[in-house]
């Protein structure tokens, strides 16, 4: 018994360094988000630690399931070649664990959630993944990866190297014990005999999302993600199909007709769509937001329509396009747009204006296969796409494409050309994403995350401005409505109150041009991007029937009300009401108003609808 003895203290040793290491992941984490820690107090940081243990013993007791096997051998054979095949293994795996730490704390500042399948949509293009670092920060990344991997294996052969040498080969009685002891492992690998395993839901104790986060182990929920299968299920199903239909019907159906005259004096207008890379609300003074960031946008909002109550439906740029373009809400993970099997049966603006005589063009200053974004666009049968193909590497940034003055100089030019008219043209900006390098100088610094934001906007600002006042002198501009418009909010500035609070969504959109007939005014009704299309289609006079989620911009009805969706959850709300869903805990995060319990059900309906037309599309 005492050489089983010895193999029983040689695993309970390993399982033990697992362990260690999640409480190290852990501490990592809460450090690297030293703030947000700051805001939970010792009490609830200590929590995450307690909370987590569950699923920081399920990934220990995976792992540990390789080398509890392989002790097993040692019963027969050398245990000196089992010790280094499990050191290798160990090894392997702390490469990989500790560049997935990496990789999730760099993008949970972004992303708002641990990390998920939403990694797996850049593993062919990492260049785009790694866009979002400096080279600052991927220098440091590098060597805190080959840092803090050198000290776990130091850990290892100190915790594990006397124990393995007490080894020794034994009576092949012991095998069956081993055994038992490495099926064992089921218990904390499902947290217990219970009839569902362990998940997320075991580890959300906090109202404060940021504790429930650090609660939740990064590799497990990745695991978890990946190894998730719907298999064509409906996993945002509340009610039945019918039901979750009539509830939006019931809602929708009184929001589709504008209940003011057209905006515009004419139904066959010119259109520019700009796509403003990640601008907010909170940088908007026009909007309530910060005053001096957007100071051209902030006077042009003086001059045509300003929608004050306009919200982005998803967090990232290959969400935004298919709501904007397709009116088209984001499947919560999924990237609809990654997959051209799905996007080929989408409405699609370009088509539809293009069958209203339109020529149409796209126009991105970065690399359009960028999230499949090429055969996106191609599925929506632009005629003409521009790419930073087309700009000199001279005039890029070191990650995302040419810089803004430089597109937007090009996307001037190309319209300074005798145009066929109507023509419907979008340009996506770039310059104003991760990591904020500028050609030009920094007006808020670039001493903290939030100013390099700030800074990169003031820069897309000017550059915008100074596209109006060229469209201004075109002989075209009087019979144009050029819209600008954000793909996404982001979590910089930093807001209060919850990460996906309505601060994180609201967007701007401002209408401009000759082609209105009312300007200087305000809309605020309560609407998103899944709008746009519907209701630019119903001022051109054109069937917009296939855009179903959409409702009128200019329906100014009290029950007008927006929806986004983010990993695991949603929020809708109206002007006075408000409702904010976790699919992790099945709790509301926050909710406010009369409308809240209304809210509810619509948020679950709309959420379980689009992602059930997302699993029927082949």
């Amino acid at each position: 018994m005492r050489h089983f003895k010895n193999r029983l203290v040689f695993n309970l040793s390993y399982f033990l360094f697992w362990m260690g290491y999640f409480a190290f992941a852990r501490l990592f984490f809460l450090s690297f988000y030293f703030e947000k820690t700051k805001e939970l107090g010792l009490t609830n940081t200590l929590k995450t630690f307690l909370y987590g243990l569950q699923l920081d013993a399920s990934f220990a007791a995976y792992l540990s399931v390789i080398p509890f096997l392989a002790t097993i051998v040692t019963v027969f054979s050398n245990a000196k070649k089992i010790y280094k095949t499990i050191l290798w293994y160990t090894i392997t795996v702390l490469i990989v664990l500790n560049l997935f730490l990496i990789i999730d704390a760099s993008l949970y500042q972004a992303w708002g959630v641990r990390l998920d399948t939403s990694l797996l949509a850049y593993i062919n293009t990492p260049e785009v993944m790694l866009a979002s670092a400096s080279t600052f920060q991927m220098i440091a990344g590098s060597l805190f990866w080959i840092a803090s991997t050198y000290v776990f294996i130091i850990v290892f052969k100190k915790l594990l190297h006397s124990k393995h040498l007490k080894i020794k080969t034994s009576n092949w009685s012991q095998a069956p014990l081993l055994l038992i002891l490495t099926a064992s492992l089921i218990l904390p690998i499902r947290g217990g005999l219970q009839t569902i395993p362990v998940n997320q839901s075991n580890v959300y104790f906090s109202n404060k999302m940021f504790a429930n986060h650090a609660a939740n182990n990064f590799i497990w929920n990745f695991a978890n993600t990946i190894t998730h299968k719907t298999n064509g299920k409906n996993i945002y199903k509340f009610y039945d199909k019918h039901v979750a239909k009539n509830i939006i019907k019931k809602r929708k159906n009184q929001l589709l007709q504008p209940t003011t005259d057209s905006i515009l004096n004419t139904t066959k207008p010119n259109v520019i769509l700009i796509i403003w890379e990640s601008l907010t609300a909170k940088v908007v003074g026009s909007l309530g937001g910060e005053p001096n960031v957007t100071e051209n946008l902030n006077r042009l909002s003086k001059e045509g329509v300003l929608f004050t109550n306009f919200y982005g439906n998803g967090d990232r740029t290959d969400k935004g396009l298919p709501a904007i373009l397709s009116g088209y809400y984001p499947p919560p993970v999924k990237r609809i747009m990654r997959m051209p099997n799905k996007t080929r049966s989408l409405p699609m603006l370009p088509k539809k204006m293009n069958n209203l005589g339109y020529k149409t063009s796209f126009y991105y200053g970065g690399d359009t296969n960028f999230g499949n974004m090429n055969t996106y666009l191609r599925n929506a049968e632009v005629s003409k796409i521009v790419d930073g193909s087309e700009f000199d590497k001279k005039d890029w940034n070191s990650k995302w494409g040419a810089f803004d003055d430089v597109f937007m100089k090009r996307f001037a030019n190309d319209l300074t050309t005798k145009q066929t008219q109507p023509f419907f043209t979008v340009a996506l900006t770039s310059t104003s994403h991760e990591p904020y390098e500028l050609n030009s100088t920094y007006k808020f610094g670039k001493d903290s995350e939030d100013n390099l934001f700030r800074s990169s906007h003031a820069y897309t600002d000017k550059v915008i401005g100074n596209f109006i006042n060229f469209a201004k002198k075109q002989d075209w501009y009087k019979n144009t409505l050029i819209v600008i418009m954000s793909d996404h909010g982001h979590s910089s500035p930093k807001h209060t109150g919850e990460y996906f609070s309505p601060e994180k969504f609201q967007i701007p959109m401002l209408w401009l041009g000759g082609a209105l007939q009312k300007k200087g005014i305000e809309i605020d009704n309560m609407t998103s991007q899944v709008d746009f299309a519907y209701t630019l289609l119903d001022l051109l006079k054109a069937d917009n029937s296939d855009f179903k989620f959409g409702k009128n911009l200019f329906n100014s009805s009290e029950k007008q009300y927006a929806h986004y969706i983010f990993n695991k959850g949603f929020g809708t709300l109206t002007k006075k009401s408000f409702y904010l869903f976790d699919y992790v805990s099945n709790k509301p995060i926050l909710k406010y108003g009369d409308e809240a319990n209304k809210l509810d059900s619509l948020g679950k309906a709309i959420t379980q609808d689009a992602y059930q037309d997302f699993l029927d599309r082949k």
